[in-house]
């Protein structure tokens, strides 16, 4: 197993954010609704899950001294508050294999996150990590499988749909990838918003990136959202794969070229 990459612990900031947001957004209850978040590195064999037929329910204290840790960025701590649960739910094992992401051991968190899919195989946050997981891997087409599995369960994730989109981005599948950013950006139209956190997008090498930002741009253009797709031409631009000429061509710009946030950012560029 290498060691986690880069991209992995960009995965991991995003995750974080994503288990931010759950861990304020559920009451104290001892089965928390699973994240939603994305990670990086192969997958190794299953390993048994073996606990006591009787074993205890997980305590609210053990579990929401795990979540306090989580978010005081105490991984290793965290992981310790979650191990005295008797009997781990799949929500549980997720978050170990949060946390484990963030102490760079992508190992065990495939683990963990195979764990959580044995006990609940629609668990769909475990699904979407071990599909960035796989990606970091160069396992597309692997990921892939794991990120349509993921929204089956969650066809409301604007986040899944982003990280299948640059997925298929990777793939140079771009129309399908436009497709699916163009559903994420209709879910949460801030998804391509810096603060919302990369996902899978830091394994995308500069050429691959600078289409993607332009897919993004027109994916915000389809949804006439012109602020959102200026600012990702700007990316473009900056990147090197966008021209004048391109953009001056492409329909689905017609209404941003009209825009004076357009006509600054010719200013910008010239």
């Amino acid at each position: 197993m290498p060691a986690l990459t880069l991209f992995g612990r960009f995965s991991a900031i995003s995750l974080l954010v994503a288990f931010t947001a759950a861990s304020y957004s559920q009451p104290a209850v001892t089965s928390p609704q699973p994240l939603e978040s994305s990670f990086a590195a192969n997958a190794p064999a299953d390993v048994p899950f073996s606990a006591p037929v009787e074993a205890a329910h997980p305590t609210v204290t053990d579990e929401r001294q795990g979540d306090d840790l989580m978010l005081q960025q105490r991984y290793q701590a965290a992981l310790e508050a979650y191990s005295k649960i008797a009997q781990p739910s799949a929500a549980v094992w997720n978050k170990m294999g949060v946390a484990s992401q963030m102490l760079f051991d992508p190992k065990d968190a495939v683990r963990c996150y195979k764990q959580a899919l044995k006990l609940e195989p629609n668990e769909y946050g475990a699904l979407n990590n071990l599909a960035t997981l796989e990606a970091a891997e160069q396992n597309f087409s692997g990921a892939e499988r794991l990120y349509r599995r993921a929204l089956k369960v969650q066809p409301g994730s604007a986040r899944i749909f982003k990280n299948l989109g640059t997925n298929l981005l990777m793939q140079h599948r771009y129309s399908e990838s436009s497709e699916a950013y163009a559903k994420a950006l209709a879910l949460d139209p801030h998804i391509f918003d810096s603060h919302s956190g990369p996902t899978v997008e830091a394994q995308v090498s500069i050429k691959d990136r600078g289409e993607e930002s332009y897919l993004w741009a027109r994916s915000c253009a389809r949804a006439g959202l012109n602020d959102c797709a200026v600012a990702q031409l700007r990316r473009a631009f900056d990147e090197g794969s966008a021209t004048w000429k391109q953009v001056a061509s492409d329909k689905d710009f017609e209404t941003v070229r009209q825009s004076r946030d357009y006509e600054r950012l010719v200013a910008e560029q010239r």
